[in-house]
């Protein structure tokens, strides 16, 4: 099996390497700002690591990923809770269809789509999300050590603050990091780390 990150059927591995993690930070702070739960749509939602705490919290969740194992592996989780509602939409973002929500969550997936495609599925996201609901995600910097490659997007700081004119940042952090990827490959990682409200 290919050690590419984007290969297809190297999802299930990277699934079990990954499920057990906690939700990511930049999730457990956007729901931190919410005084009940509501429709949350999760695009990548993988292995389920946030789509679990979003249902244990009481979300009606909208998980969307194009890997087809990726609804069964959420599901079959031990910690899969009875709290919320989880629908699996089984489509890449740019085909996607999803409802009106409360909060877009999207932990190091959405720049994985080509520019054409990014623009699509981020005009989806802003008319999508309810004034007043919140975007948590990450995007990639142009330091990343990916940059260059086929079908991955990266965005600039004043890209970023392009992209969300008419938000306001809750959380607008940037990392740089040398580290080893759950597949095993050395990895230069330049992230924003975004939670912003839709005005």
């Amino acid at each position: 099996m290919s050690n590419d990150p984007l290969a297809p059927g190297n999802w299930r591995e990277y699934y079990r390497r990954t499920g057990q993690r906690p939700p990511r930070p930049t999730l457990l702070f956007a729901l931190a700002k919410f005084d009940q739960p509501g429709i949350a749509v999760d695009l990548g939602c993988g292995g389920g690591r946030d789509a679990v705490e979003l249902l244990r919290q009481g979300w009606t969740v909208h998980g969307v990923d194009s890997a087809a194992d990726a609804g069964s592996v959420t599901t079959s989780r031990a910690d899969f809770p009875d709290t919320g509602s989880f629908d699996f939409i089984n489509q890449p973002f740019q085909d996607a269809d999803w409802p009106e929500n409360a909060l877009t969550n999207s932990s190091f997936a959405l720049p994985f789509c080509t520019a054409p495609d990014f623009a699509r599925v981020w005009h989806n996201i802003e008319t999508r999300i309810a004034a007043g609901g919140r975007f948590a995600g990450h995007l990639f910097g142009p330091n990343d050590s990916w940059f260059g490659r086929d079908g991955i997007t990266f965005h600039t700081k004043d890209e970023v603050e392009a992209l969300f004119a008419g938000w306001e940042f809750e959380l607008f952090d940037e990392e740089e990091d040398d580290s080893i990827t759950p597949r095993g490959n050395a990895k230069h990682w330049h992230i924003w780390h975004l939670v912003a409200v839709k005005r």
